[in-house]
């Protein structure tokens, strides 16, 4: 699963992420004990026999039997499904999941398939587990295998889970409905009953009922369409590879699609509304490249003879991987060539390389429980770069991963952030799993791995990794082994990097000429929260390092800081570049402090070569002004990825206190030299970020003092910006973002600009293609107006595009009137003109907007209940209201605001990790600006002389 697209700069990189309260890991139980002889109680004379949050172990799901019949007219469906069960100890029960459905019928049978019970199963509830038990008179034995038959109903769902409805509107105005599943990480029990966590894979048999003017779509091919009585078809779909709950995917609709075939013979098809049938060409030739990538580079043929993709127009996340059947929001799969901006076309293709991936990663090997979910999302968001670069280089994917790596170091250096395994119990604890941690530390903890490793090594491990554990469950210490080379007395081989089991914890890594210990090394990294900070100190031709623990919310001189330090330590695979050599030099840290040789002729060191290793370098003494005179001077002898580097660390150092932010603002004055996007637009946007916090306090000439900094300093690359869709990749993504600044600080040049554009778009009754890269921003200038705002929602309304109804909408969320930003915000709740899936982008948008901060802010706290009873308690948009409207406050009110808000919904609250990360990101905001606005203040005033 890949979150919703949501590109936040939040106050110094805060990403819209939360994760969840810890509870006790998996146990090993015992079943209830079970009657010997057959028992006339009714229900009433039974108690539930399951105390936990996780299902017993004692019976085993294999192959589940599912028909469903879903009706489009009353919205509800009916449905059976025989499960044959691995019954592994005695017991009379059969404890498993159910959510909101209702049953009719539950029965066991045997091998035979004869009923156990002339009478139907007690069936006891226990909605607090979101489970059910089954009581058999008669004794379950134990290495038996039985079938347990039920028979049950349900209203299609409201909202994102389990078997949802979902609606589009065709240009002549008519409301069509479809029904959709999306069950990751809990909601296959709302579908059907199951074994509803990823241990307990089996096969599934499914064959929906449905009218002829529809399809059905479920993860693998229909084999038999069977006529029914009443104009009614059954389709009946091959039985699955083994696999997880939360990847049976079925869908009923009238969507139309493209088809093609891979190299290896994998049909792929995509599918999309029918008038958005032509903007599905581009996925197709992205999943087909894609899947023969990953064919290639795992050396694991694709398992299932089809790949379908399917754009759903109600869709919460940004895409699932449900095997063989992967579910996209529009944004996410449709690309139109005439609307989409190039950010657009780069998101869609980073989003199916994420899906695909999963058919590995997730699929055919699945984490063992959600606390090590980012088995399944660290690697799909990694392999995303990898696919991407290897089949379309043009796209410079590359550039990217730095800016994914400082999101994760924007939560990992809160005190609220979490270990990358964690545990994780109850249905809300496990969807706070789904965050930046998971994805974005994981995947740059990877990339961290595979440089130390070198590609060949880290690909060959991955590769002998998912072969062992094919159609099976890993957990961290798998990974580690097959990396590490190690292999079992079973399957052992010779070879100079494996070894039997009993030598597995001897096996290690020659890195700068010392032996490593792969697993001691990444437990590190994964089973403790946080990144380190390595100061670096030159003495002479040495350099003295020390580590400790990156806090940007607890100081130094702060009473807590040795708490708040105590017990960190990491293996950190250090490497370093000089002058006097083109030599990346390696050194493993493994102490709190150490020290490496450089020579005295050395004038500058970097450390973190184009950091590929996950942790901040703070140069202590005069170490900051030796990389500022180097930037100055000669800033190419460093690669760009090095000098965004240094851009970030310096600024995140303010924020922690480490530096003076006049020595960070002098860090980034030779951008006026630098040519390449990735650096430039690092620097430019903690100015932006600066400006956004400034903006909202009553600080109005500081505010523009520092507006008219950005224009001037930037102003030759403002100036030489096409209004256009020409250049790279990087000349465009620049543009975008140059332009959208320039005219937000109201520069006259781009202002005039911008107007004529949308006067002419205005003119041409909206037909007229605007480049796609400047369209947002022309279409931002055009809704300060009235007529120009109305006329952008009612093209919102019809238009067909979701890249151009994106554009819109950030647009209108730019306007100075608050009246039409209450009336944004109950649209978004109303859910009819704009998407309840869009509700929390829209509260975002506001929020970020001076005129809008507050009203966002009590939209969430008047709605709340209804928000939650909408997107569930967990997700992913109810952390990016909260972070989202907290994000940039910066006042001792404000926070005393916010603590009484969550004190309020205490109970909730407690259960979050996003409103820790919301109080504390306030409390940063509120020190920054104590501890910097007077140096800003003075620095610009210095600058503007």
């Amino acid at each position: 699963m890949i979150p919703v697209r949501l590109l936040v700069l939040l106050a110094f990189n805060i990403h819209l992420v939360g994760s969840q309260a810890s509870q006790s890991s998996q146990q090993v139980a015992s079943p209830p004990s079970p009657t010997a002889e057959p028992s006339p109680l009714g229900d009433g004379n039974l108690s539930f026999p399951w105390s936990r949050l996780r299902l017993p172990r004692y019976i085993v799901p294999l192959h589940y039997h599912l028909l469903l019949h879903p009706n489009l007219t009353t919205l509800s469906f009916t449905g059976t499904v025989q499960i044959q069960i691995d019954v592994q100890n005695n017991t009379n029960w059969v404890v498993l999941h159910s959510k909101g459905l209702q049953i009719s019928k539950a029965t066991i049978l045997d091998q035979n398939l004869n009923h156990l019970s002339d009478q139907d199963l007690p069936v006891l509830h226990n909605p607090s587990h979101e489970q059910i038990g089954i009581f058999s008179p008669r004794v379950l034995s134990s290495g038996q295998k039985y079938f347990l038959y039920i028979e049950f109903e349900a209203e299609l769902a409201e909202g994102f889970y389990g078997f949802y409805k979902s609606t589009y509107r065709t240009s002549k105005g008519e409301t069509r409905y479809l029904a959709s599943t999306h069950f990751e990480p809990t909601s296959a029990r709302m579908a059907f009953p199951c074994f509803d966590e990823p241990s307990f894979k089996a096969n599934f048999s499914v064959r929906i009922i449905r009218s002829p003017e529809y399809i059905s779509l479920s993860n693998m091919p229909v084999i038999k369409t069977v006529q029914l009585n009443g104009d009614l078809l059954e389709d009946q779909f091959a039985p699955s590879v083994t696999m997880s709950t939360y990847l049976v995917a079925f869908i009923v609709c009238d969507f139309k699609s493209v088809s093609a075939t891979t190299s290896s013979g994998v049909k792929v098809s995509i599918y999309a509304a029918p008038e958005k049938w032509m903007q599905t060409h581009y996925a197709l030739e992205v999943a087909v490249k894609m899947l023969d990538f990953y064919e290639e580079y795992f050396n694991i043929r694709y398992p299932l003879p089809k790949q379908d993709l399917i754009a759903i127009p109600d869709f919460q996340v940004g895409a699932m991987e449900n095997w063989g059947l992967t579910t996209y929001r529009e944004t996410s799969l449709l690309y139109d060539p005439l609307t989409s901006s190039i950010s657009d076309k780069l998101w869609v293709t980073m989003v199916i390389g994420h899906e695909l991936a999963h058919q590995w990663f997730g699929n055919l090997v699945t984490m063992d429980w959600w606390n090590d979910l980012w088995l399944n999302e660290g690697f799909a968001r990694y392999m995303e770069y990898i696919s991407v670069e290897a089949t379309y280089p043009i796209l410079k994917v590359d550039e990217y991963l730095l800016h994914t790596c400082f999101v994760a170091i924007g939560l990992d250096s809160l005190n609220s952030s979490r270990p990358i395994s964690s545990p994780a119990e109850s249905p809300t604890q496990i969807e706070e799993m789904f965050d930046t941690v998971s994805y974005d530390k994981g995947a740059c903890v990877l990339h961290m791995l595979r440089h130390f490793l070198t590609e060949e090594v880290f690909q060959s491990g991955i590769v002998r990794y998912l072969r062992k554990f094919s159609y099976g469950n890993a957990q961290n210490q798998d990974l580690w082994d097959s990396l590490s080379n190690t292999c079992s007395e079973d399957d052992f081989t010779s070879s100079k990097h494996c070894y039997s089991s009993d030598q597995a914890s001897k096996n290690a890594y020659l890195f700068a000429g010392e032996h490593l210990n792969l697993t001691a090394m990444m437990n590190t990294w994964t089973l403790q929260k946080g990144i380190p900070l390595v100061t670096v100190t030159r003495k002479g031709p040495r350099l003295l390092l020390r580590q400790d623990r990156f806090l940007r919310t607890v100081l130094p001189s702060d009473p807590q800081w040795q708490a708040v330090q105590q017990g960190f330590l990491w293996h950190i695979p250090l490497t370093y570049k000089t002058d006097i050599s083109s030599t990346i030099h390696r050194h493993m840290m493994t102490s709190p402090t150490d020290s490496v040789h450089i020579g005295e002729e050395a004038s500058w060191v970097k450390i973190n070569s184009d950091m590929t290793g996950y942790y901040v370098v703070h140069y202590a003494d005069d170490g900051w002004d030796v990389m500022a005179k180097l930037l100055r001077e000669n800033h190419t002898a460093l690669s760009y990825k090095d000098r965004t580097h240094l851009i970030h660390n310096a600024f995140q150092l303010v924020t922690a206190g480490h530096l003076p932010l006049n020595k960070a603002l002098d860090l980034i004055g030779y951008l006026q030299v630098e040519k390449h996007t990735v650096p430039l637009l690092e620097g430019l946007a903690y100015l932006e970020v600066f400006y956004h916090i400034i903006e909202k306090r009553d600080e109005l000439t500081l505010t523009k003092n520092l507006e008219k900094y950005i224009l001037q300093f930037f102003r030759a690359v403002i100036d030489q910006q096409t209004w256009s869709d020409s250049g790279t990749v990087s000349e465009r993504r620049l543009r975008s973002e140059v332009l959208s600044l320039a005219c937000h600080l109201e520069y006259p040049p781009c202002l005039e600009r911008a107007n004529q554009h949308f006067k002419d778009w205005l003119r041409s009754n909206g037909t007229l293609n605007l480049p796609t890269d400047v369209a947002e921003t022309v279409f931002s200038v055009g809704a300060q107006d009235d007529h120009g705002w109305t006329s952008l929602l009612n093209t919102y309304k019809i238009s067909l595009s979701e890249a151009q109804k994106n554009m819109i909408l950030f647009a209108l969320a730019t306007t100075k009137d608050t009246d039409k930003l209450q009336r944004l915000l109950a649209m978004g709740l109303e859910g009819e003109v704009i998407r309840s899936q869009d509700l929390s982008r829209v509260v975002w948008m506001v929020a970020r907007n001076p005129k809008g901060h507050y009203l966002a802010w009590n939209f969430v706290k008047q709605n709340w209940d209804t928000l939650v009873e909408k997107f569930q308690l967990g997700s992913t948009c109810i952390r990016t209201m909260i972070v989202g409207t907290t994000g940039q406050f910066s006042s001792p009110e404000e926070l005393t605001q916010v603590q009484l808000f969550f004190e309020s919904i205490k109970e909730q609250a407690s259960q979050l990790r996003a409103t820790q990360l919301a109080l504390e990101n306030v409390q940063k905001n509120i020190r920054w600006v104590q501890r910097n606005l007077e140096t800003l203040r003075n620095w610009l005033n210095e600058q503007m002389k």
